[in-house]
């Protein structure tokens, strides 16, 4: 068995896109993607990509994808890694998928000297949070995951 760990193409934005769309029913998260192809394809793909992509592919067949951007640790002084999406399709779980692209993206900040890789996890879902403490992730409790968006967006960007 072969598993191949590549940065997405230009010339798969359908898949990438097909692949978040996967990752929001499984999270039961459906009705909460705005995206577009188009969207998805300016944030991978512009000249100053804010977006990064890696794909999986396990035998020659796109297995999953981990979906990143870069952060920045003040405290650190150094860029790091925030892992927005990480998705192996069911059919292809149980063959370290998962963590072939988590060891994927501890090495590129290890390469370019960043000081982490940090990323969200649904408190329901205990099979990825075991799997997450069994490499040796910590879960962060004291901190509260805070967001602004829509209407309470629009109100907060009024009052500067």
């Amino acid at each position: 068995m072969s598993l191949t760990i590549y940065r997405a193409r230009p010339d798969q934005v359908s898949l990438v896109f097909s692949l978040i769309r996967e990752l929001a029913e499984y999270e039961k998260l459906s009705h909460e993607v705005e995206a577009t192809e188009a969207m998805i394809a300016d944030a991978l793909f512009s000249e100053n990509p804010r977006l990064f992509c890696e794909i999986a592919e396990w035998n020659g067949e796109v297995a999953g994808f981990a979906v990143w951007f870069l952060n920045c640790s003040t405290f650190a002084g150094r860029f790091g890694i925030y892992l927005e999406d990480l998705f192996v399709r069911p059919q292809f779980r149980g063959n370290g998928i998962g963590k072939a692209l988590l060891a994927h993206l501890a090495r590129t900040c290890v390469g370019n000297g960043w000081a982490r890789l940090q990323w969200a996890v649904l408190d329901w879902n205990e099979p990825s949070i075991a799997f997450y403490k069994s490499l040796g992730a910590v879960l962060m409790e004291e901190w509260t995951l805070c967001r602004v968006t829509g209407p309470a967006l629009d109100a907060l960007a009024a009052k500067a």
